[in-house]
This record gives C-alpha cells, sequence and structure tokens, in this order.
C-alpha cells in the first residue's frame, strides 16, 4: 500500500486536534483522530470552571464555524469570554458531531508509542518511504495503525511542572503529594471544601497562578479562617502581573490589576525570590523551604508551575527539539520567553513545525513545549499549514497569517529591573541609561496613554475620574521587592 492512500493520525481530540483533522478533510485526506479521554476535549474539562482571557473570536477555528454553520450552530458573542465547559459544551461537542468528524474520533484510544514501520530510530535506509506505525490501546487492548503521517496535538495538561525550583520535584513533594495541587483547582465549587479555612500556598507566576490566586481570594470572604501565601521566583512582580490596561486581551491585563490589589489590602502574602527546594511535613503542617531558610506553614499547595511536553510517546521518531523550550526547534526563537513575552508570535507553520522524520508535526500547546502564552488562534493556523503540507501544497503550506493580541509588557523592558527596579510606584530612581525601562508595565497598570499628564495607566484613570491621582509619583523610593515582602511595589 501507497503511502498516500494511508490515513493522517491525530493525537488528540481537544480544539488543535479537531481543527487538524477538519483541515485534512478539506484537503481530501482521511485523518484518524485518537483521543486518550473517553469524551473530546478531557483535558479541558478539568478546567472547564475556569474563563479564558480570550474572547470567543480567538477560540474558533474559521474553517470548523464555516461547517457549523452550514449545520445551523449559531456562534457564541465573539466578544464574550468562555469558560472551559463553554469551550468544549458550545464548540468542540457541536464539532465532534459533524458527520464528516464523527466517524474519524476514536475516543479511549490512548497513543503509547509512535514508530517507522521496520525502521528503529537509527536506520536510515528506506525511512522516508516508510510509514508511521502508531500504536494505541483501547477497552478491547493494544492496536496498531499505519499512517502517511502524524499530527500530535496531545497538548501538555497531564505533565504538570513540579513544586520544585529546580525542573524536578522538591525534596519531599512526592510524600506529601496528597497535598498539592497541580493546575487550578475549581475552588469555589466541586474543591471549596479542601481549600475553605485552611492555610493555602500557591507557587508559580504564570497566569494560572493569577486564577488560582483570584478564587482563593473570593473563597476567603466567606471563609475568613483561609489565608492565602504566593511563592514566586521573580524578585520582583512586574513582568508577572503583566500590562494591565496596555493588554491586547483586556480580562488578562485586569486580573493582574485584581491580584496587585489583592496584596495591597493585604489578602494575599507575596513571598518573592522564592526558590522551593524542599517540602516538609511537620505538626504544624508542610513546611517549604527556599534557600535554607523555611516558609509559613500550610494545609494545602497549589503548584502553578506550567506543563511540559511529554515526549515518551515519541521516543523512537527522530525529533529536533530546542534544547531549553523542547519546541520545535525552528519555532523556538519565536516564542522563547527569555527572548521575548509581548505575545507578538511572528506566523509559523509547517515548516517551523516540521520533524526530521518527514511528516511528524508537533502542533497546538504541545508545540511550544515548555513556553506559556500558547493562544488557540495559533494552533489553528499551524494544523491548516501542516494540513496544507501533508497534501503537497507547499504553497499555502507557507503562505502563513497570524496576528496575536500582544501582552503589553515584554521582558525586553525588563532588562535591568533586578538592577534598577525602575517603577511609577515610587520604585529605585530610574535607570537613565536604559530609557525603555521607564515605561515597562508595572503593577500600577502600564504606562499611561499617550499625551496624558500622568505617571501611569492607573494615575491617568483617576485623573479622568476627577482625582488627584493615584499617588504612585509621590511616595518615598523602595528597592526591589526583597522576599517575604506582601506588596508588589513601594506605593504599597
Amino acid at each position: 500500500m501507497s503511502l498516500t492512500a494511508l490515513p493522517t493520525v491525530v493525537i488528540g481530540a481537544g480544539p488543535v486536534g479537531l481543527a487538524a483533522a477538519l483541515h485534512l478533510q478539506s484537503r481530501h485526506l482521511s485523518p484518524v483522530v485518537l483521543e486518550a479521554g473517553t469524551r473530546v476535549g478531557a483535558s479541558i474539562r478539568e478546567w472547564g470552571h475556569v474563563r479564558l482571557f480570550s474572547p470567543w473570536a480567538y477560540n474558533i477555528d474559521p474553517l470548523a464555524a464555516e461547517l457549523l454553520e452550514e449545520q445551523g450552530w449559531r456562534s457564541p458573542d465573539p466578544a464574550s469570554y468562555p469558560t472551559g465547559a463553554d469551550l468544549v459544551s458550545q464548540y468542540l461537542e457541536p464539532l465532534a458531531a459533524t458527520p464528516s468528524l464523527a466517524d474519524a474520533i476514536r475516543l479511549g484510544a490512548r497513543v503509547t508509542a509512535v514508530s517507522k514501520r521496520q525502521r528503529d530510530r537509527m536506520k536510515d535506509a528506506g525511512r522516508d518511504e516508510s510509514p508511521f506505525v502508531v500504536r494505541y490501546t483501547d477497552a478491547t487492548g493494544e492496536h496498531e495503525i499505519l499512517a502517511r503521517a502524524v499530527i500530535d496535538a496531545s497538548g501538555t495538561w497531564q505533565a504538570p511542572n513540579p513544586v520544585g525550583a529546580s525542573g524536578i520535584p522538591a525534596m519531599g513533594e512526592r510524600a506529601v503529594a496528597g497535598h498539592v495541587r497541580y493546575g487550578i483547582p475549581d475552588v469555589l465549587n466541586t474543591e471549596r471544601e479542601r481549600y475553605a479555612g485552611k492555610r493555602v500556598l500557591v507557587v508559580g507566576s504564570g497566569h494560572s497562578a493569577l486564577n488560582a490566586l483570584e478564587d482563593l481570594a473570593t473563597l476567603r470572604r466567606s471563609a475568613p479562617g483561609t489565608t492565602i501565601t504566593w511563592a514566586v521566583r521573580r524578585p520582583s512582580l512586574r513582568r508577572v502581573l503583566g500590562g494591565g490596561e496596555n493588554d491586547q486581551l483586556k480580562e488578562r491585563g485586569r486580573l493582574g490589576l485584581r491580584i496587585a490589589d489583592r496584596i495591597a489590602a493585604e489578602e494575599i502574602e507575596l513571598l518573592a525570590a522564592a526558590h522551593i527546594d524542599r517540602l516538609e511535613p511537620t505538626g504544624r503542617g508542610i513546611i517549604a523551604w527556599s534557600d535554607g531558610s523555611p516558609l509559613p506553614a500550610v494545609d494545602e499547595i497549589i503548584a502553578a508551575t506550567g506543563f511540559r511536553p511529554d515526549l515518551a510517546l515519541l521516543d523512537e521518531v527522530r525529533l529536533d527539539l530546542d534544547p531549553a523550550t523542547q519546541s520545535p526547534r525552528r519555532l523556538a526563537p519565536l516564542i522563547d520567553p527569555n527572548q521575548h513575552s509581548c505575545g507578538t508570535v511572528r506566523p509559523h507553520g509547517a515548516l517551523e513545525l516540521a520533524q526530521p522524520d518527514a511528516g511528524l508535526y508537533i502542533v497546538g500547546m504541545k508545540s511550544y513545549g515548555r513556553a506559556p502564552t500558547f493562544l488557540l488562534l495559533t494552533g489553528y493556523e499551524q494544523v491548516r499549514s501542516v494540513a496544507a503540507a501533508i497534501a503537497g501544497d507547499w504553497e499555502a503550506a507557507r503562505r502563513v497569517a497570524l496576528q496575536l493580541p500582544e501582552t503589553g509588557v515584554c521582558s525586553t523592558q525588563f532588562d535591568a529591573e533586578e538592577r534598577a527596579a525602575a517603577s511609577c510606584c515610587g520604585a529605585a530612581a530610574p535607570d537613565t541609561s536604559s530609557p525603555s525601562t521607564q515605561d515597562a508595565s508595572t503593577c500600577c497598570g502600564g504606562p499611561a496613554p499617550d499625551g496624558v499628564n500622568a505617571c501611569c495607566s492607573r494615575d491617568a484613570t483617576a485623573k479622568a475620574e476627577g482625582k488627584a491621582g493615584c499617588g504612585c509619583n509621590s511616595v518615598p523610593a523602595a528597592p526591589v521587592l526583597p522576599p517575604a515582602t506582601t506588596s508588589c511595589c513601594s506605593r504599597t
């Protein structure tokens, strides 16, 4: 059987996996979607209570919308913000139920390995002509599929990063596993009893951590005994809290502002420059140790430390991955947060995602490896390009377009942060040798709009409301946020 007569296997029936299958079908190719869960969007269902930062307009694949609308589906308000559960019920489930996709999806089918038929990773001869072997298990046992191409859209949700700051579990982390919750727990509903009235430590500095903190702060209002401690590895929150009102995803920016307010109101105790290397169960609770010093005892830990790709199922194929991000090597410079974090990812597609074994592509969140800030719109453009490449239409595969909303804050703005702590919130004197740090986004909401006589976004808002200002430019200088400080800047 020739390669072109074989199906393309898509691993994962999440938003990007289903979009991949749909784009393959639009190219008259036959997809087989293998989903480990018993329902589509299995991982999203685990954080169904979380509201996305991105509105519906960024979460629906254009080709999928066309197909659904032909069958009478009404698109949600493109400007409204879905929860994970909304994304599943209002989009993924209707899409998976369309006749063109329903027969292509196999649920409860967990992929365990991908290889080349009769070619281990060492063998060169005839490799490109050999089909892929995709092995999976389901309720009836082990099975194999021969495939012309493989698109891995399995995501990273099932492989969370540990609490330990060294990238491996902290000493004792496994011993206290019953009190560590990875990801974003449903604090206000199904997991309320676990956290209400408890001492909770949140570890992490990404948007998952901010979501968990916001829910805990809400819980604290009805369960006053709840205490919240937030451990971050950075010495300052200025890049953690984001671009405030300058973030083009407004809800993402506003969440950072709300957390800043929570800290200022002492609802959250902030422990900056915390590098946890040991977790110790004691009679007083769990003690996390950072650089030889104990943090306050807690009852529960939420590890919102991000995710990493599980590459075990691809161990027998040839991969070319960036050693730091674990993303495809040609994609890495576009997404590496050590180089930038503005949200301005350049257009990319099949050329950047291709692996040495022709026909193998890692897409979606998994394509970002350990890098954060992935948006579904990125994945949809990825799989459109990949489907074109598999079909041999390289002109369409190269013709990629991607315009993402900026975060309002770039890491390049903070190159001198730890040494200068320049901030409109009254931190150390600005570093005049680096003008870009003067208007870096801060806990005051980011720089003021052009032409407004204000020191920052909040100052501008306050003056627009007839107030004297927010006071950011009238407080004495303060150093970079030290460990165990409970404020994001000298203003508080």
